[in-house]
């Protein structure tokens, strides 16, 4: 199993030097990969008609790519996911320039991890349609690889119209992997078809059981097998008790799962320091396993 974080952007603050040593410390510790999330704007929570959802203007976010990228030039092994990137309010050509940047300065160290999100003013805010963008996914990610294996693509879509043109340069992975969240019937579904891996926010592994067979009899139906298909949870820092992480880490492992990665949001943690110290804390508990 590969054991990585997932970077608390809005716990952590925006100083340059504390987002490097984030990245460095989590290499240092032996950490495989971090993750980072996506949200490029975020509404005001005191508007006028009202707002349900958990982000807000306050919040800071680090751009995925831009912060991969900052990352790739001070690191040499730690891979870099989005976890995920909510790719159909993106561009997907651009989308696709930039994970293959990222994937190019890093020596093939991008996993894309892909989804459609639940924000319907972030897609407002970039000019894309919320109500078809589970279709459009699947249509960008056809898109993407093209873009990413061939240096000229003619392609005539629903949505895309490429007049045979190409990126440059291309990434190092050809394609680079493309994984999914998301845990209802149609992202499941989706997934067997088109993805690499999963990475869904179950708890624990026996709340994820039951989607995970799902998933892989609609892999058999796409004619695929859970050979090579990568599987990630998440684990809570919690109270910071390794008995907790063994536990969890032991039936994510018995169920199959590939990665894990610790998640330190929402614990009480405060500032970089404390983030960086239960990196370490994780990493020393579960050092026989990395």
């Amino acid at each position: 199993m590969k054991f990585g974080a997932i970077y608390p952007h809005f716990e952590f603050g925006s100083e340059p030097a504390a987002i490097r040593d984030y990245a460095q410390t989590a290499e240092e510790l032996g950490f495989t990969h971090i993750g980072a999330d996506d949200h490029v704007i975020s509404p005001n929570p005191q508007r006028t008609d009202g707002w349900q959802g958990w982000t807000h203007y306050q919040m800071p976010f680090q751009e995925p790519f831009t912060l991969f990228a900052f990352w790739a030039g001070m690191t040499t092994r730690i891979g870099f996911s989005t976890c995920v990137l909510l790719l159909p309010q993106r561009q997907t050509v651009m989308a696709a320039k930039q994970a293959a940047m990222v994937d190019s300065l890093s020596g093939g160290r991008l996993r894309l991890g892909i989804g459609i999100g639940w924000n319907t003013i972030e897609y407002t805010a970039l000019n894309e349609n919320f109500r078809n963008r589970g279709a459009r996914l699947e249509e960008q990610i056809e898109v993407l690889r093209l873009l990413w294996t061939q240096e000229l693509v003619t392609f005539e879509g629903k949505w895309h119209h490429i007049p045979d043109a190409g990126i440059n340069p291309l990434p190092v992975q050809r394609p680079i992997p493309i994984w999914f969240g998301g845990q209802s019937e149609a992202a499941l579904q989706r997934m067997a078809r088109l993805g690499d891996g999963w990475m869904p926010l179950f708890g624990t592994a026996e709340e994820a059981a039951p989607a995970l067979e799902r998933l892989r009899g609609y892999l058999a139906e796409a004619g695929r097998t859970a050979e090579g298909f990568g599987l990630e949870a998440r684990i809570p820092y919690g109270t910071g008790d390794p008995r907790v992480w063994q536990a969890l880490l032991e039936g994510w492992r018995e169920l199959g799962f590939t990665h894990a990665s610790l998640i330190t949001t929402g614990c009480g943690l405060k500032g970089p320091m404390q983030h960086l110290d239960a990196l370490c804390k994780f990493a020393a508990a579960v050092k026989s396993l990395i």
